[in-house]
């Protein structure tokens, strides 16, 4: 079979699996008369999760539990998700530790003492229910630790690869790994930090980089139900605290003398500048936080929109053309996951070549 039979034969079952799929749903959504709402459906899949569901069965949902770890009054309180029975709308109602705890919209709710429902306010929010301290391993969790696991075996089995190696040429992953490697150090390291001081900064530079890499790849998996970690503000956030924490301790005295007092303007300017670049400094990082969620996110939205086209028109008909756009962009996230993964690095290594340059004379 050649290449191009195994992509005809793979994208025919690709397709017809999916229009098939969308088929059925759309038949038994008809029989409950029940109304398919896009908006929901896309939320659902975006954010995190307590489970993974992998699929419905027979009208029934197969998923994964994930542990539920809280921290309530009556101390530490843990049980699986699977206690929930997969409701979400807080009518399920798990007791554990002398308490009593619904999952609502994804979060973990505990009833009050003497509650045996969960009540709403007129914004359906919950009056007799809080919030408990929630440190569960969530799926987004789970696939972080997951990624950094399979980076691990990676990196290990990369090293491993050059002891074995008599004269350092990399064969097998070493062989993948090592340009990648050479990329971040020549384009990304050596141009943006100098080559005086970029080594300092390769480890780090290294590990985000492959880090969002692989997690924005995971999320691309369907069967792992989108893990949508860099599509999670907290994740992007945490990442994007750490190079300004970087940045900061990184400045020399060059650095700060610009921010505080710019040389070669006059005095007013001077004072003119200096909120603004104080507030550049805490802008820079918040743009990296938000550039790579909403882009990660927003992949992720108009995949499943465009697939949700098919039960919106409730006809089969737009299947095709559902699925092909739907597969182009699924194409296009691929590129995409990369080059988020290397914005981030290199506007990192930007913001730490900025902080160690040197003052000219």
């Amino acid at each position: 079979m050649t290449l191009n039979t195994f992509k005809n034969v793979l994208f025919s079952a690709l397709f017809l699996a999916i229009s098939f799929a969308g088929y059925a749903i759309e038949d038994s959504d008809n029989k409950d008369d029940k109304e398919f709402n896009a908006k929901e459906m896309i939320l659902h899949h975006v954010k995190d999760a307590h489970e993974f569901h992998i699929f419905d069965w027979k009208g029934k949902p197969i998923s994964i539990p994930l542990p539920i770890i809280l921290w309530t009054d009556n101390g530490l309180t843990t049980f699986m998700s699977s206690a929930f029975h997969h409701d979400d709308s807080g009518k399920t109602i798990v007791e554990k530790n002398g308490g009593k705890f619904v999952k609502f919209h994804e979060k973990i709710y505990q009833l009050e003492a003497g509650a045996n429902a969960v009540s709403f306010d007129a914004e359906h929010h919950p009056t007799n229910a809080s919030k408990p301290l929630n440190i569960s391993i969530t799926r987004n969790v789970f696939m972080m630790w997951v990624s950094v696991i399979v980076l691990l075996l990676i990196f290990f089995a990369t090293a491993r690869r050059y002891k074995k190696s008599d004269d350092n040429v990399p064969t097998g992953i070493a062989g993948f790994i090592e340009p990648l490697v050479v990329f971040v150090r020549d384009e990304i390291g050596k141009p943006m930090i100098g080559e005086r001081k970029y080594k300092r900064y390769m480890p780090y530079l290294l590990t985000i980089f492959f880090f969002i890499w692989i997690n924005n790849i995971f999320g691309l998996i369907p069967i792992l139900n989108g893990a949508n970690l860099s599509g999670n503000i907290a994740f992007t956030c945490t990442l994007a605290v750490f190079t300004f924490i970087i940045t900061t301790f990184s400045g020399n005295k060059n650095y700060w003398k610009h921010i505080f007092w710019m040389p070669g303007v006059p005095v007013p300017m001077k004072i003119f500048l200096m909120p603004i670049e104080i507030i550049g400094m805490f802008v820079k990082p918040i743009s990296l936080m938000i550039r790579l969620f909403a882009n990660i996110t927003a992949g992720h939205v108009i995949i499943l929109a465009l697939m949700s086209l098919i039960f919106v028109f409730k006809s089969v008909a737009i299947a095709p053309v559902s699925v092909a756009f739907s597969l182009f962009i699924t194409v296009i996230e691929i590129i995409v996951t990369a080059i988020q993964a290397y914005i981030f690095t290199i506007l990192s290594a930007l913001y730490f070549g900025m902080a160690t340059e040197e003052e000219h004379h």
